[in-house]
């Protein structure tokens, strides 16, 4: 199973925390478009003739494009791929860009899941994440979500913000839990140095992280989906059963995926692959030239690395068995020998031949992993 990403990279304006690739200048996005459809043609044999299960529009902010032109990607996908009869398509959205009209136009072009950034229902804390969007416009649009028919939505919420209290997070869970929907993303507010809050920070005229509080916060997550039955199967994912995002999913078992748009990245167990973070580049060179494409051949060591620091973000967990039958006796018996401390600690948890961390192991996975590479 397989799955493709389209980078998106343009926004109305750029949120505070936000250290992704976009551009608030539009002007180019009709041939950025032609620039996808290019690429999509010239890079049919990165993942063969693998059935494709997942499409997924990220950003930036995808919902800034009109149904036409989502439906126009999608006709071209079609075209040249493999792409399985119910696919799973997936659009990012921010609330300020949509409405029910849209959604309705967005489903009409095929999109059957969306993925709204809420990040909170408090107002002053997307004012401290420079969030367009306010807590009354966001009920709204969920309103509108499940009044057009989207079951399989997802909404991302943002916890360990400096203005977000016990009692909002809690009251932010409350509202997710009263939408119906069977998914959540939720994420621990990080600071990168070259983001507008990060340099604020450090100039001191916003308030910093705390990172016990944030910690709290996750505390009060993993206990409260779990009593409303949602499975923690990823670090910053919790679903009902068979409501698991299928195409982040790829990512996280090792799939294969392709990248479409500038900055956008590929894998396909081979080898890595990233396209240029250059919008103009990109319009100029997609699918004419494989300038804009970036490649790392991976070896056997790094292939073992993935597989670690990939399923030990889930709950699927990291299984020896496949180590040493992927791998190697000599893999497996490292893993083996370097996790028996993260045993004896409780971060991780052993089911037969597969580890997995607990709900505090999760919270230094990377460490963790880290440890465990060759």
């Amino acid at each position: 199973m397989a799955g493709i990403y389209i980078h998106i990279p343009f926004c109305k304006s750029k949120c505070a925390y936000c250290s992704f690739f976009s551009s608030v200048d539009q002007r180019q996005c009709s041939e950025y478009i032609d620039a996808l459809k290019r690429e999509a043609l010239s890079r049919r044999t990165y993942i063969g003739d693998e059935e494709v299960h997942t499409i997924y529009f990220g950003g930036g902010t995808p919902s800034l494009l009109t149904a036409k032109q989502i439906d126009s990607i999608l006709k071209s996908l079609k075209d040249n791929y493999n792409i399985d009869s119910e696919p799973e398509i997936t659009l990012e959205a921010n609330p300020d860009t949509i409405d029910r009209t849209s959604l309705k136009d967005f489903k009409e072009a095929g999109i059957n899941r969306i993925s709204i950034g809420i990040q909170s229902f408090f107002d002053d804390d997307l004012i401290y994440l420079c969030r367009r969007h306010n807590s009354q416009h966001a009920l709204q649009v969920i309103d509108d979500i499940n009044a057009i028919g989207f079951s399989k939505s997802t909404l991302d919420l943002i916890y360990g913000i400096p203005t977000l209290t016990d009692e909002k997070w809690n009251k932010n869970l409350d509202i997710f839990f009263s939408t119906g929907m069977k998914h959540l993303s939720a994420y621990a507010l990080t600071i990168e140095n070259n983001t507008v809050l990060g340099q604020s920070i450090a100039k001191g005229t916003a308030k910093a992280v705390n990172e016990d509080e944030s910690i709290h916060h996750y505390e009060i997550l993993t206990q409260r989906t779990e009593q409303q039955g949602f499975i923690h199967y990823e670090i910053s994912n919790f679903a009902m059963p068979g409501h698991y995002s299928k195409h982040n999913s790829i990512y996280w078992t090792g799939g294969n995926y392709l990248g479409l748009g500038a900055a956008a990245h590929s894998y396909n167990g081979i080898s890595r692959q990233w396209n240029v973070s250059n919008i103009k580049q990109y319009i100029k060179t997609a699918g004419i030239s494989n300038s804009i494409i970036e490649k790392e051949s991976l070896s056997l060591n790094d292939r073992y690395n993935e597989y670690v620091m990939t399923s030990l973000r889930t709950s699927f967990g990291c299984d020896t068995e496949q180590i040493r039958n992927s791998f190697g006796n000599e893999y497996a018996s490292h893993f083996e020998r370097l996790i028996k401390k993260h045993l004896d600690t409780g971060m991780v948890k052993k089911k037969n031949s597969t580890f997995i961390l607990s709900n505090r192991g999760m919270l230094f996975a990377d460490g963790i992993a880290a440890e465990l590479f060759i």
